[in-house]
This record gives structure tokens, sequence and C-alpha cells, in this order.
């Protein structure tokens, strides 16, 4: 179809989110499925080969687009509005993980379960005061943007990554120190819930600092993308909501 054609019948189509929905909804279950319920690890490696790259091209696939958007600029618009349905699906999928630990601390008999290690106290607020740090410089580089200062927008948006990466090293030095200590996922349904939660917030901490790097990679050679930088920044608020619910709920309660 050619490009006149395409803008005749309204917005663009793009192939990348049904290839990543294949990884994700198809191909990574199946691997799971193959090594858990049927006991076929060759299976589950070809899904997992087939679905992990898929997920990833389709990623990369996409932000490409979504940072170009030269060919289509109506799309550059529906960026910030789309996030909000993503923020909602993904706040649906934290739901469940916590009600279900909610669920087994109410009506456990005793709290925490047997095998469980004294849970670190100061590191989680450090945590969480880089974390709730990283909000701020996020804003404020949004802020230098709009404000036509683009040195300090960059300026502002690496100390937000830094400070995120900070975030995920401090995350894993943790789990190593619990694993070291005998408290695996395995370990007991304490265990198997802190690391489901704690796990699942870093994976999403990651996505952030992979849009962050889809806004800095393109605004070093002089092109930001102005809705993708507000559409990242509210992803990135998002995920520093859901830690505090992750560090009280996991750490204090």
């Amino acid at each position: 179809m050619s490009d006149h054609a395409a803008h005749a019948h309204g917005a663009p189509t793009t192939p990348w989110p049904l290839v990543i929905s294949i990884g994700i909804l198809f191909l990574i279950p199946f691997a799971f499925m193959a090594k858990f319920v049927y006991h076929q690890p060759f299976a589950a490696i070809l899904c997992l080969g087939l679905g992990a790259p898929m997920i990833i091209m389709g990623i990369i696939g996409w932000v490409r687009e979504a940072i170009g958007g030269a060919e289509f600029p109506e799309m550059r618009g529906l960026g910030f509005g789309a996030m909000g349905w993503f923020i909602l699906a993904e706040a649906l999928i934290f739901l469940p993980t916590f009600a279900t630990y909610w669920l087994m601390r109410l009506n456990a008999d005793e709290w925490p379960p047997a095998g469980t290690v004294d849970m670190p106290a100061l590191l989680p607020i450090i945590m969480t005061v880089i974390l709730v740090s990283s909000s701020f410089t996020i804003h404020y580089a949004e802020e230098a943007l709009e404000k036509g200062r683009e040195d300090v927008f960059k300026k502002l948006l690496m100390v937000t990554m830094a400070l995120g990466l900070i975030f995920l090293t401090m995350s894993m030095y943790e789990w190593n120190h619990l694993f070291h200590q005998g408290f695996v996922m395995s370990t007991n349904i304490y265990s198997s819930t802190f690391f489901t939660i704690t796990g699942l917030h870093a994976s999403h901490v990651i996505v952030g600092l992979g849009i962050f790097t889809a806004m800095l990679l393109p605004a070093l050679n002089g092109t930001i993308n102005h809705v993708f930088v507000r559409t990242g920044s509210l992803y990135w608020h998002f995920v520093d909501i859901i830690w505090f619910f992750v560090v009280s709920q996991m750490y204090f309660w």
C-alpha cells in the first residue's frame, strides 16, 4: 500500500504489537508449561529461544517508530493516552499478586513462616529515597524540555537513569545477600511472594530504563519527541508509586 493510501485509510498500522503479543502471550507461557507441566526441557528452550527475541525485537521496532513518527505525525499524540491504559493494565497485574499475599498473610496461623530470615530495614528506605529522587529528576527534566533547555533535559535524564541503575544494583545486592542466607524463592510461601513481587517491580524498572535509553540516544543527536518524553515520564512515576506498595507490604508489614 502506498503512503498516500495509508494516510487515506486513517491511522497507520505496525506489526510490532503483534510480534510482542505472540512472544508474551503464546511462546513464553508455552515455555513455562513445557518445562514445569509437561517436563519437556527442549520444547521449553525452543519456545523461550523464539519468544524472548521476538519480544526484544518487537520492543525495539515499536520504540523506533514511536521516536521517529515523522511519516505519521498524528500518531505522536496517541502515546500519552495509550500509556494511561497500559498503566491500568499493569496495575491489574500487580493487584492479584498483592491480593494473594494479603490473603496468605491474614489467614496464616503464624507469620513470618518458618525459614524466614530477618529482612533489612535500612536498605529499602535508602532504595525508596533513591527511587523517589529519580521521580523528581525526570519531572524537572520534562520541565526543562518544555522551557527549551535541552542540555538541562539531557543531564537530568542521565541522572534519572543513574538513579534507576543504582536502585537495581541495590536490589540485586539484597537478593544476593538473602540467597547466601539460604532465603530463596522455594524457602517458604513468604519468600516465593517476596521474590515474585520485588522481581516484578524490578522488571518494570528495567523497562523504564529502556524507555529512557530510547529518549537519550536520539536526544544526543538532537532529536527529541516531546510526547514520548511525557509518556516515559508518566510510566516512571507509576513505577515509583508501585514501589511504595512493595516496600510497605514486603518489608514493614
